[in-house]
């Protein structure tokens, strides 16, 4: 169980201040050996600077790094020049998104699905770059359907994908049965889980209701009962994540990805009650 490949996903810090914690916070969690960390990214490139500077800070550090790249909002020639930046200083792992709309944007650019993009990379520079897509085991908000959603995974996978990532779930069986849909569909690559840790139940009800991933009714209604009792809030979200974890890993998943949210705390007990 403890060979199965961790990875951790940050954002790029704002000030001064939040690149000093979140290099102690990487400290923290180089202990549990990831075998990469990957740094989110802006809608229409907005942290473009702020997620190269965190991945070559985490170069640095003797950890890989796979910087996310959106592309809603960007042209094709500004994407070429970020990959080739990255190619330039030694990156070989893109995780690479449609991304969300921002508000008020009226032009979104010349790359519409993550199917573009993807396609786009493997166009612009071949086999150089590990190219990792986003899933959804309980569909994207915004797709159309069910259906339509899976047909868009497997696109994204057709056009050159090497493995995925899911958004974060509280219930193992929407992924197994994404797993099973899209591995009926002729998908062959690693889908690795998404993990959310549980700390901060407003946050979390905020984050879920956008992103469409649902937290069972008896768990909200139980982390709400807590009200501003924080200490029991994240007791039982140790408790709940660390069972999803300890059963994912059972069932032989490729990896667990973990939302870190630039915090090292509840990411490292989960991973020290998994054995790692």
């Amino acid at each position: 169980m403890s060979q199965t490949p961790i990875s951790f996903e940050f954002f790029p810090p704002k000030t001064t201040e939040g690149a000093d914690k979140l290099r102690i916070t990487r400290r923290q969690l180089a202990q549990f050996k990831p075998e990469y960390c990957s740094v989110t990214f802006g809608a229409g490139g907005t942290t473009q600077d702020g997620t190269l500077n965190a991945v070559l800070d985490i170069q640095s550090e003797g950890l890989a790094a796979a910087p996310h790249l959106s592309c809603i909002g960007s042209s094709r020639a500004s994407v070429a020049e970020i990959l080739q930046r990255y190619r330039d200083n030694g990156i070989r792992h893109i995780v690479a998104l449609r991304g969300d709309i921002p508000s008020g944007m009226v032009d979104v650019g010349e790359f519409r699905y993550a199917n573009e993009l993807v396609a786009f990379i493997r166009e612009q520079h071949g086999e150089h770059f590990h190219i990792e897509v986003a899933a959804y085991p309980e569909y994207h908000p915004q797709s159309a359907s069910a259906e339509a959603d899976l047909r868009n995974f497997v696109n994204k996978v057709n056009a050159g994908a090497d493995s995925a990532i899911t958004q974060y779930f509280f219930n193992a069986d929407a992924y197994f049965r994404f797993v099973d849909e899209v591995t009926a569909r002729g998908v062959k690559i690693p889908v690795v889980p998404g993990i959310m840790p549980i700390q901060n139940f407003n946050q979390l009800n905020r984050f879920s209701e956008m992103c469409g991933a649902e937290i069972p009714r008896w768990l909200k209604l139980r982390l709400q009962s807590f009200g501003d009792d924080s200490a029991s809030i994240r007791a039982l979200g140790l408790d709940f994540i660390t069972e999803l974890c300890d059963r994912l890993l059972t069932a032989g998943v490729p990896g667990l990805h973990f939302y870190t949210l630039n915090a090292a705390g509840a990411v490292s007990t989960i991973c020290q009650r998994l054995g790692r």
